[in-house]
C-alpha cells in the first residue's frame, strides 16, 4: 500500500518497471488496476487529503481542492470511479468524438524521462460518443467528485452533437479546439468559425461550458510567433465575450520527433511549464475576471500549483505528474499547496490570485 500511496516509493520501486515497457502498454497495465474500484475506493482515506483553505469554486461547481485531472488519461469514462478515489478536486474524461475513432499509428507517445515529460500524438482515439454515455451512466453513482467532459470533432455539427449527447451525465463541458495532433481541428482558430461554435453550444446548453486553449507558440516575439499569440489572445476574449465559463490553459506544445510514426506531437510536462505560467498570466490580463482558468502543463508540485493559481489560474489540472509520479501525487499537490497558503495567511483558493 505504502508503494501506492507515497510518492517517492512509487518512484522507486513501481515505476522503474512501468517504464521498461512502452508507455501505452504501461498505460493499459495502470488501467487494467484502476478497474478494480473496490480497492482504490478503500485506499482514498490514503489518498485524499482534505482541509478547509482547499476549496475552490469552478464556475459554480464546488470543488473540495483546486486539483484537476486533464483530459487524456481516461479517454472513455471506463475508471471514473477509481480516478475520482484519488482525491482529485475534479476529473476530466476523454476527449470523446461522436463517432469511433482508431486516432493516429503507434508509436505515438514518447517518454523524455530527464525531463519528466512526455510527447503523444494519439491523435483522438475513441470509443465513441454512444460508449461514453453508456460507461457515464454506469460509473457515476459510485464517482467521489465533479467528473468534466472532454469533447471534440472536425466540424460543428459533430462538437454540438457531442455536447449535446454528454453534457447530462457531467457537471461541465470542455471542448477541445486545439490538440496538435489532430488535423483539422485549427479550423476553430479562426475567429468566425469559433464564433459559430459557440453560438451553436451556446442554443442548447445548461452547464458550463469550458473551452481548451491552444498553446502560444514557442517564440511569440517576431513575425508568425507574434501573430498567433495575438490570435490566441483575440480567440480567448471572443470566447469571454460569448459567456464561456472556463478556459483551460493550455494543450500540449507541438514539437517534432522522428521516432513518432507521424513525425510530430504535443510536449507535456516540466518542458512546459515556464511557457504555460507565463501564457496563464497573459490570458488572465486579457479576459479580466469574467471567465475562470485551468492552468494545465508541468504541474508536479504544490509549489508549482500555488504559482499557477497566483498567475491568474482558478484552478490546476495534472497528467504527466500523476504517471512520473504515481497516484500520491495529488495528496502531495494538495498537502504541499494548504502548507504554503497556511505560511502565507491565506484561508482560500481565491484569495491567492487576489492578493497577487
Amino acid at each position: 500500500m505504502a508503494l501506492i500511496l507515497n510518492p517517492g516509493a512509487y518512484q522507486k520501486f513501481i515505476r522503474p518497471f512501468l517504464f521498461l515497457l512502452p508507455p501505452e502498454t504501461a498505460q493499459s497495465l495502470a488501467e487494467q488496476a484502476l478497474k478494480f474500484a473496490p480497492m482504490w475506493e478503500a485506499l482514498s482515506f490514503g489518498l485524499d487529503y482534505n482541509h478547509p483553505a482547499l476549496r475552490a469554486d469552478l464556475a459554480g461547481i464546488a470543488l473540495r481542492n483546486p486539483v484537476g485531472l486533464a483530459a487524456g488519461y481516461d479517454k472513455n469514462f471506463e475508471v471514473l470511479p477509481s480516478l475520482t478515489s484519488l482525491g482529485f478536486g475534479y476529473v476530466t474524461g476523454g476527449t470523446v468524438t461522436r463517432d469511433v475513432r482508431p486516432g493516429n499509428p503507434q508509436p505515438r507517445v514518447l517518454r523524455y524521462q530527464a525531463d519528466e515529460s512526455l510527447v503523444n500524438a494519439y491523435g483522438f482515439p475513441s470509443k465513441g460518443l454512444d460508449h461514453a454515455v453508456t460507461e457515464l451512466e454506469a460509473s457515476l453513482p459510485n464517482t467521489m467528485a465533479p467528473v468534466v467532459a472532454s469533447v471534440s470533432g472536425l466540424d460543428i455539427q459533430e462538437i454540438v452533437t457531442c455536447h449535446h449527447g454528454i453534457e447530462p451525465y457531467v457537471s461541465a463541458v470542455e471542448v477541445n479546439i486545439s490538440s496538435p495532433n489532430t488535423a483539422g481541428l485549427r479550423i476553430f482558430h479562426d475567429v468566425n468559425v469559433l464564433t459559430d461554435l459557440l453560438k451553436g453550444l451556446n442554443e442548447c446548453r445548461r452547464k458550463p461550458l469550458f473551452v481548451k486553449m491552444p498553446p502560444f507558440p514557442s517564440s511569440t516575439r517576431t513575425g508568425d510567433g507574434a501573430d498567433a499569440r495575438a490570435l490566441i489572445l483575440r480567440l480567448a476574449i471572443l470566447c469571454a465575450e460569448l459567456g464561456v465559463d472556463a478556459l483551460t490553459v493550455a494543450n500540449t506544445q507541438p514539437i517534432q520527433d522522428a521516432r513518432l510514426a507521424v513525425g510530430s506531437g504535443g510536449l507535456s510536462g516540466k518542458l512546459v511549464y515556464h511557457a504555460m505560467l507565463r501564457m496563464v498570466s497573459e490570458l488572465r490580463t486579457a479576459v479580466g475576471d469574467s471567465v475562470a482558468i485551468n492552468a494545465v502543463g508541468g504541474i508536479f508540485s504544490g509549489r508549482d500549483a500555488f504559482e499557477a493559481l497566483s498567475a491568474g489560474a482558478d484552478t490546476v489540472q495534472i497528467l504527466t505528474s500523476l504517471i512520473y509520479r504515481g497516484p500520491g501525487v495529488v495528496r502531495s499537490i494538495n498537502k504541499e499547496l494548504s502548507h504554503i497558503m497556511e505560511l502565507k495567511g491565506l484561508k482560500s483558493v481565491s484569495e491567492i490570485r487576489q492578493t497577487s
